[in-house]
């Protein structure tokens, strides 16, 4: 039996994990990484799918991380290593089957502008929205999602917030804190282009319109994206994991893939490392890993008490996630040219289409209507694909993990629910027919397409439990203070039951995304300034 040693070891190579370890490094620390796939990155994976274009696979975009708390410390060495990130001044929009559409710069003033010129009093409300997002509301609502829930920092901030606010002032904040999307927009907004511009922007943590805590996630996420952009990483996001792979190395640690962590070894109360392919890996100080409940207390830690095994078990993963990409001779011959400006555009009929997508979805059957996420990378980054040339990133957050059947019933579903190469094909069809709607012409320039089906990405990623993007919905029961979940015995936060292992990864706070928040948050419990 080999061995090694180290003080961190961190379990899993996502964002999270890959920040987590840069910061340690730097501070000091000894580190050691173990992947358990061919390639570091987790959810980030930039593949040629097609000679000359550069694709990303699963996740694309860079606002959460360049707006985040790890930016600022990493920035410096990132581009030292030659990481340089890119934007176009555009942020997102929308398009409508009935030729509608609108595109929005990176600018919260022109944003405004724009909104009040199709829809009047809207775009007041989206720069008022903003304005209290971004100024009466900052400090706090980035506090929480910026710190540990359970540490000193948040409690001062709740009470330096209380004595400003006062407690009507604090409950005023928490019920528009866990207000539904439909419930603030139909109060709010006059137009339905508007509603339905915003309202895509609520799926991307796994939430549905109708559900608690849905509007002040999509409201944060759609003015942080006009804000700051949708920055991506120039020649592919691979680059950024090499990039954050180089720093580590460069401070004595270590990245290990094709790896996959059996268990942890607990001697005494306290993690002394883990056991991988018959090879013992010591930790001297701490366990870090990016996985989801049921995998840490089922497989990682089997000996945690049964009732947190339970909770574990228990924990909720969301609607299953389907992309596709496609490489074209030529871009897309938009109605609006501005269209082609734009980084992330969706595409849906309206905000009552995306409530029923939804409700689709969870009930198991194939969307009639799906919103389509309609990501081009080119318009950012021209490296990506020969001179002329375009790529399509397309994601779809409103597709079941089981299938039970179609909600058109045009498309034959297997009997036994699981996604087939045959049911991926046909929804693609669908979604390309759709698209085709609002680029006409566009099978004719379609150089090639490849689709990935929730059960693809769960079997290139196991957090992304039955293609759930976002490794849990972030419904109140599961977020802030409750993720991954609360009330269980040594459980808060990061902290685990176990002294010195600590969980990290979109299933923990503050959630999904690019943003590498949870690792920079145990970061800073493991190496404080």
């Amino acid at each position: 039996m080999g061995t090694s040693k180290t003080q961190v070891i961190i379990v899993g190579s996502g964002m999270n994990s890959l920040v987590c370890a840069a910061v340690l490094a730097k501070r000091g620390k000894s580190v050691l990484v173990l992947e358990r796939n061919a390639v570091a990155g987790g959810c980030i994976r930039t593949e040629e799918l097609f000679p000359g274009f550069v694709h990303e696979v699963m996740s694309s975009w860079y606002p959460l991380f360049v707006s985040g708390g790890a930016y600022p410390e990493l920035k410096d060495d990132l581009a030292g290593v030659g990481v340089e990130f890119l934007n176009n001044g555009y942020t997102t929009g929308i398009v409508m089957p009935d030729g509608r559409s609108v595109a929005l710069r990176q600018d919260i003033e022109d944003s405004v502008r724009r909104i009040e010129s199709i829809a009047p009093g809207d775009g007041q409300a989206f720069g008022a929205m903003a304005g209290q997002l971004f100024g009466k509301d900052a400090a706090l609502t980035f506090g929480l999602l910026g710190n540990s829930p359970y540490s000193w920092k948040v409690a001062r901030l709740m009470f330096s917030e209380w004595r400003k606010r006062g407690l009507d002032g604090l409950m005023e904040f928490g019920s528009e804190s866990i207000e539904s999307y439909r419930r603030w927009a139909e109060r709010t907004l006059k137009s339905d282009i508007v509603r339905a511009m915003m309202c895509p922007w609520v799926l991307h943590t796994g939430l549905g319109p109708d559900e608690a805590s849905s509007a002040l996630i999509g409201k944060l996420t759609f003015a942080a994206v006009v804000a700051g952009g949708m920055p991506v990483v120039r020649g592919g996001s691979r680059n950024i994991v090499q990039g954050l792979q180089t720093i580590i190395e460069r401070h004595g640690g270590s990245v290990k893939t094709g790896v996959d962590v059996e268990s942890i070894r607990v001697e005494g109360g306290r993690a002394t490392g883990v056991l991988a392919g018959g090879t013992t890996y010591d930790a001297s100080e701490a366990v870090v890993c990016n996985v989801t409940p049921p995998q840490l207390y089922d497989k990682l830690l089997p000996n945690a008490p049964e009732a947190l095994r339970q909770r574990a078990s228990a924990y909720r993963f969301g609607r299953g996630c389907m992309q596709i990409h496609f490489a074209l001779s030529s871009p897309p011959a938009w109605r609006d040219p501005e269209l082609l400006k734009l980084p992330l555009v969706h595409l849906t009929e309206s905000m009552e289409n995306v409530c029923m997508s939804v409700v689709q979805a969870n009930n198991g059957l194939i969307p009639a209507h799906s919103t389509i996420a309609i990501g081009q990378p080119v318009a950012v980054d021209p490296s990506r694909a020969p001179e002329g040339k375009w790529i399509l990133w397309l994601q779809l957050q409103e597709m079941p993990s089981r299938v039970r059947g179609d909600a058109l019933n045009e498309i034959q579903t297997p009997a036994d629910g699981r996604w087939t190469e045959t049911l991926r094909e046909a929804v693609a069809d669908r979604i390309q027919a759709r698209i085709e709607t609002v680029m006409p012409g566009l099978s004719a320039s379609i150089i090639g397409r490849r689709a990935y089906s929730p059960a693809d990405l769960e079997s290139m990623n196991c957090n992304l439990v039955g293609g759930d993007p976002y490794s849990g919905v972030c419904s109140p029961d599961q977020f802030f203070w409750m993720r991954p979940f609360a009330g269980a015995k040594g459980v808060r936060g990061h902290r685990t039951s176990c002294k010195n292992v600590f969980q990290i990864g979109a299933s923990t706070h503050p959630g999904p995304g690019l943003g590498g928040g949870s690792g920079y948050i145990v970061a800073q419990l493991l190496a404080p300034k």
